[in-house]
């Protein structure tokens, strides 16, 4: 009896995170300054689709990405410039070469995480990445990643 009482003691603080949750990613919001200008960069360079806000308001500009989630940009008159790479929006697309190449085409400059231009950084899982700067000095990750 003894060691019965002590096996559900020891499973009461385990019951209480049997809850599992099953989330996505619904949007991913950044704060800009110059809205046009960062909002083609994420439209006709990343080429998301352009969608409308849902009361049509000022100062916002919205993006789908695979139609699964979004991508908010909100125009503020001050926004803080020191950013951090460790803070980014990643995406992640089947292809990286290809992307590389249009990258090129387009004149538009890559990173690899250590910072050197043009670079591909290989992490420890097999996955291939490189980051690009967006007008505001946002860092954006575009990697290989299967999900």
């Amino acid at each position: 009896m003894k060691y019965m009482i002590l096996l559900a003691l020891f499973s009461l603080p385990l019951s209480g995170h049997s809850q599992s949750f099953s989330f996505h990613i619904d949007h991913y919001s950044m704060i800009v300054e110059d809205l046009q200008k960062t909002g083609d960069f994420y439209s006709d360079v990343l080429r998301l689709q352009d969608i409308r806000h849902p009361s049509k308001a000022a100062g916002f500009r919205w993006f789908s990405i695979d139609g699964t989630s979004q991508l908010h940009l909100i125009r503020k008159d001050k926004v803080d410039k020191i950013r951090s790479k460790s803070e980014h929006l990643c995406l992640s697309l089947p292809n990286l070469e290809e992307f590389i190449d249009y990258l090129k085409e387009k004149n538009i400059s890559f990173w690899d995480w250590e910072g050197t231009k043009g670079a591909v950084s290989l992490r420890g899982d097999g996955v291939r990445q490189i980051y690009l700067l967006d007008p505001e000095g946002n860092w954006v990750e575009i990697n290989n990643a299967k999900g």
